[in-house]
């Protein structure tokens, strides 16, 4: 039963953030909303799923992880039914927040559950778990794509109707959880580690950086990779949009079977070679030509490893205190993914400048640049977990 709830819950996790691609558009014409403010309510709520993010850790110690994944999975069903009903503006961008509270929510409480549940073969499971996360993502524009052409009795289901259906999902973990006890709540807080004991750990701030550079390098792919194949090598949408694709396949086959090699060789050294290996792809796809374009869906082999292997080390470093290092490093990482995501803009506008705005190859240049940020977080990850190793190497404390 709890591994129902996280594995489900996984699934649910990757609809939820990866329906939107294909309702945005729509939500934008129903709306008219502006550029502008199409990225205000996209950026509100980024804020709102940081904000989940920061009070969950403090929800589990009051109710426990049983009743705040509960929580999550309902105020993301509510959410779907209000979105349905959102025939205004500000009602919908109230649902859409609360949705992303619900996201924020279930992010923190199912890599709690995560990490209380699998003490024996944590990378494999971890790895797992977060495999079905990526499975749905990929599945996930499809699913709204077709939903959203659905007619029921004379009604199209239309992007509102496709949320309702896709959120209500969250219903089936519901059950399972009421019906399943979880580890852990039991565990005194006298037994937990402090907070201000976990902020003066320099491993945590390490793994912070590490978890930062390879999130940033994972994320930045969805957002550059079609727009670096068009511009750069003039793809059309289809072909572009499927080496994404088969980037997302890359990831989500990685965490499935790749799990138990992060057990066997250690979490820090899996880390190092992981992302090595991902900024190594990224930097011969780049510079190698359009012959070696493939290379951009191979390096999500490697750095789809991270965030799990990240999150298996902090469950077995801080068993009785995994609640709130698994809070302070995802909240951290979040701040520092936005930050990441604008640099890559930057650069690439910085260098096409630099370039020449009229020079022919400007534009490639430019773009060469921001995709090499990409490469570069992923190095920088690498090179951060090798002084990780290098630290705990010295302590005797290799995970």
């Amino acid at each position: 039963m709890q591994l129902a709830t996280i594995f489900i819950g996984f699934i649910i996790f990757g609809f939820s953030e990866n329906i939107k691609g294909p309702a945005i558009p729509r939500i934008q014409f129903d709306f008219m909303l502006s550029e502008a403010q199409l990225g205000t309510l996209l950026s509100l709520n980024a804020l709102g799923y940081l904000l989940a993010c920061s009070f969950t850790a403090y929800l589990t110690k009051i109710w426990g992880i049983k009743w705040v994944t509960v929580t999550a999975f309902v105020s993301m069903a509510v959410s779907g039914i209000l979105i349905f009903f959102s025939h205004y503006y500000p009602m919908f961008s109230a649902s859409y927040f609360l949705m992303y509270i619900g996201n924020g929510m279930l992010e923190i409480g199912l890599a709690i559950l995560s990490a209380r549940i699998f003490v024996k073969n944590t990378g494999m499971m971890m790895n797992m778990t977060h495999g079905f996360y990526g499975l749905s993502s990929t599945v996930a524009p499809l699913l709204a794509t077709g939903l959203m052409q659905v007619t029921i009795g004379g009604h199209t289901l239309d992007w509102r109707g496709m949320y309702m259906v896709v959120l209500l999902l969250s219903v089936i973990p519901v059950v399972i959880a009421l019906f399943s006890t979880f580890p852990g709540d039991d565990i005194p807080h006298e037994d937990r580690i402090p907070f201000k004991e976990l902020l003066k750990d320099r491993v945590i701030w390490l793994m912070v950086l590490v978890l930062t550079f390879g999130v940033v390098s994972e994320l930045a792919v969805g957002g550059w990779l079609v727009n670096f194949l068009e511009k750069a090598y003039g793809w059309n949408t289809v072909n572009a949009s499927g080496m994404l694709s088969v980037f997302f396949l890359c990831f989500a086959l990685a965490r499935l079977f790749l799990g138990p090699l992060t057990d066997r060789i250690g979490f820090v050294v899996s880390l190092i070679i992981f992302s090595g290996a991902s900024a190594l792809c990224t930097f011969i796809a780049i510079f190698g030509g359009e012959s070696v374009a493939f290379l951009f869906a191979a390096s999500g082999i490697g750095i789809a490893m991270i965030y799990p292997t990240v999150m298996a080390f902090i469950a077995k470093r801080y068993p009785k205190g995994s609640d709130a290092a698994i809070t302070l490093t995802v909240t951290l990482m979040g701040l520092g993914s936005v930050i990441g995501n604008y640099l890559i803009g930057g650069v690439t506008e910085l260098v096409k400048r630099m370039a020449g705005e009229d020079s022919s190859t400007s534009l490639l240049r430019g773009l060469q640049a921001g995709y090499g940020f990409i490469g570069l977080c992923a190095a920088l990850c690498a090179i951060t977990g090798l002084i990780l190793y290098v630290h705990l190497y010295k302590r005797k404390e290799v995970i």
